[in-house]
């Protein structure tokens, strides 16, 4: 038979029993729309944890990793029957740093994942206020670009930290370690450096990463002050940091600049596997979760699709007693499918956004955040789309399968 004579036994079957018809949809409805917001509420989550991180962690740092190990000065030289005399061994003093810093920021501003460069002066010091001594580190920056990296401005709850551009006396800390030291904007703080330096600096700011380690450990200055803390030349820097346009291929981008550059070359990935894990693990239940949903809503078109072909039975023996073909009587189920595949994704997709939207309003202050994180990214509606209608057209094709194969002889003699 001709495909709108199927189509449209198709449409009076819909329409005949609309209530069952409507049950469907909603099962795919409600399945592709949970999919789209547990999609959306793991990227969110994924995406605000990662804002996080990259706070204060660069996609990309070269520092100077330290001296080779010179401590076994015959092992490379003394074979397993050799005889070495060695007279007035010297170990070569290890310089710390890094040098040649405008080679390397030249190479690095020419890649073209580039982002953003700056470099560092970070120095272990303690921390000392009111009769109170913290270990922590002093960083010092270059304000604008640091700020262009980490957004480091935004964390700054009190002062202003355009500030430290123009004051080499002065230092912002950290929340948690303005507490522990019982300190506040405009006192002043002690800080000895590990070679016994110790200086005094103003407090002209304080920031919250929501970050504890970070918090309570550390402070920024300007980098000129930390070179002059240090007696080093204009040069000098500890860390160079480097941010790339997208943070998941930083490992190429270490890969590509580090035989060209004589120091440590480490990507975010190297440095905390286990951000990385984490992210990864929260994407698979993400992933097993929505696709569970997806097939308990495809059980359920099924067994209303089976339940339809069995009430349609004698219709069906007596459409191929009429000369209607299995594969007429395939496509007459299966566009039924389709179509409730079709209304309930369309339905499940503005349903699932809705529900996002709504949960992204919904006040959750922790760790920096004033909402519950959401995404809204294109992908997963269209995956959420595609795998419903493939789930409902498998769902809906076992029974047309079955109703293709019925004796319209046996039906009609009961």
């Amino acid at each position: 038979m001709s495909s709108t004579i199927n189509n449209h036994i198709s449409f009076v079957h819909l329409t005949s029993n609309v209530k069952q018809t409507i049950v469907a949809t909603l099962s795919v409805t409600f399945g592709i729309s949970m999919y789209v917001f547990m999609n959306s509420f793991m990227t969110g989550v994924n995406d605000s944890q990662s804002r996080l991180a990259f706070s204060t962690l660069a996609h990309v740092r070269i520092y100077n990793d330290g001296p080779k190990d010179h401590t076994n000065l015959l092992q490379s030289t003394a074979g397993p029957n050799q005889l070495v005399n060695l007279r007035n061994a010297k170990v070569i003093q290890y310089t710390d740093g890094i040098k040649d810093t405008r080679t390397i920021l030249s190479l690095l501003n020419q890649q073209k994942e580039n982002a953003g460069v700056t470099s560092q002066v970070n120095i272990n010091v303690f921390f000392r206020g009111n009769a109170i001594k913290i270990n922590g580190i002093l960083s010092g920056v270059e304000v604008d670009t640091e700020n262009k990296l980490f957004n480091t401005s935004g964390y700054v709850t009190q002062g202003n930290w355009n500030d430290l551009k123009f004051r080499t006396d002065a230092v912002i800390i950290g929340s948690g370690l303005a507490k522990n030291l019982s300190l506040k904007v405009n006192d002043n703080l002690n800080i000895l450096t590990g070679d016994g330096i110790t200086k005094n600096y103003k407090i002209i700011g304080i920031f919250e990463t929501s970050i504890a380690s970070v918090d309570k450990t550390k402070a920024y200055l300007n980098i000129a002050s930390a070179r002059q803390l240090l007696s080093k030349n204009q040069d000098y820097v500890t860390d160079i940091q480097m941010n790339i346009a997208d943070y998941n291929h930083a490992k190429e981008v270490a890969a590509k600049v580090a035989p060209a550059i004589p120091y440590k070359v480490e990507s975010w990935e190297m440095a905390n596997g286990q951000l990385e894990a984490a992210d990864s693990l929260r994407e698979i239940i993400a992933k097993a979760v929505s696709l569970t949903i997806l097939l308990v809503a495809g059980f359920g078109i099924y067994n209303i699709m089976n339940m339809t072909v069995n009430e349609k039975i004698r219709e069906i023996a007596i459409l191929k007693a009429m000369g209607f073909s299995g594969n007429d009587v395939t496509q007459i189920f299966l566009t039924q499918a389709l179509v409730i595949g079709c209304i309930g994704g369309m339905v499940g997709m503005l349903l699932g956004y809705a529900v996002a939207s709504a949960v992204n309003h919904v006040p959750f202050k922790i760790a920096g955040l004033q909402t519950l994180p959401m995404a809204y990214n294109s992908i997963d509606y269209i995956l959420a789309f595609v795998f419903g209608i493939i789930t409902t057209f498998i769902a809906g094709y076992l029974p047309a399968r079955k109703a293709s194969k019925i004796d319209p002889v046996t039906i009609i003699r009961g």
